[in-house]
């Protein structure tokens, strides 16, 4: 698992649609994680989702797996449909997953964990940044080896990479090779050289993505879908290859 401080930077990319993965692609990304609703932090896609996008791309596509947005404590009935999601998306040609469980008193739910990576048939399990809202992150870290996570999504614990970069080196340290960390959150070309340099980490991840107006003529305001403190109706998140391919040459030779 120990990844080579002079292999090249892997950029995973956020996205929801298979419009968003051709612009990923476009852009130079190695990885894709496919999500729906980004917006609430991404929730589980549809297996036919999954499927046009594993037809539009040749990336490796990896599939959150997040019943509902919100904290990552799961009653029975959510962590069942986790697990028959994890089966059903496999099926459909995800190449691997991503998810978090956590217990009440912020450990990580190690039983369930294991039970998710075993779903994975052998495809390789990223656990997100729930160990950022974690109480102990290197203690959390141990339970991801023990269950055989590939790889963990973090920012440190902080709202973003850039502010987290004291603890992902932290975790860099603790992981020693026995799986990758990834950083995420608000990485930009502008930041990810010193992010790579200052953390140790040969993966980063981001969303990359601006929105964009809808081409709805006709417009019906003041009516909403879900909640008011979400973006308007009339506007979508679409992930900007140019953004991509900015971060992906700055990290070249990082």
């Amino acid at each position: 698992m120990t990844t080579a401080a002079n292999e090249p930077v892997i950029v995973e990319v956020a996205v929801e649609s298979a419009t968003g993965a051709a612009a990923a692609a476009a852009g130079g990304a190695q990885r894709l994680e496919l999500c729906q609703a980004l917006d609430l932090g991404g929730l589980t896609p549809s297996p036919g989702l999954v499927a046009v996008v594993k037809a539009a791309v040749p990336l490796p596509v990896f599939v959150m797996i997040r019943p509902r947005p919100g904290d990552f404590l799961y009653d029975d009935g959510e962590f069942a449909a986790m697990r028959r999601d994890v089966e059903a998306l496999r099926r459909a040609g995800a190449d691997g997953f991503v998810t978090g469980v956590l217990r009440a008193d912020g450990e990580v739910h190690a039983p369930r964990l294991t039970e998710l990576v075993a779903a994975a048939g052998g495809a390789p399990v990223t656990f997100h940044r729930a160990i950022d809202v974690a109480a102990a992150p290197e203690r959390a870290l141990e339970s991801l080896v023990t269950a055989g996570v590939a790889r963990v999504l973090t920012s440190g614990q902080a709202n973003t990479a850039a502010a987290g970069v004291v603890a992902i080196r932290r975790l860099v340290l603790a992981a020693a090779g026995r799986l990758v960390v990834m950083a995420g959150a608000g990485v930009r070309d502008g930041n990810v050289r010193e992010l790579v340099a200052a953390t140790g980490v040969r993966e980063v991840h981001l969303s990359a993505a601006v929105r964009v107006p809808s081409a709805m003529v006709f417009r019906r305001d003041g009516v909403v879908m879900g909640a008011t403190a979400l973006p308007d109706e009339f506007s979508r998140r679409q992930t900007d290859a140019d953004l991509v391919a900015r971060v992906v040459a700055a990290v070249r030779g990082a």
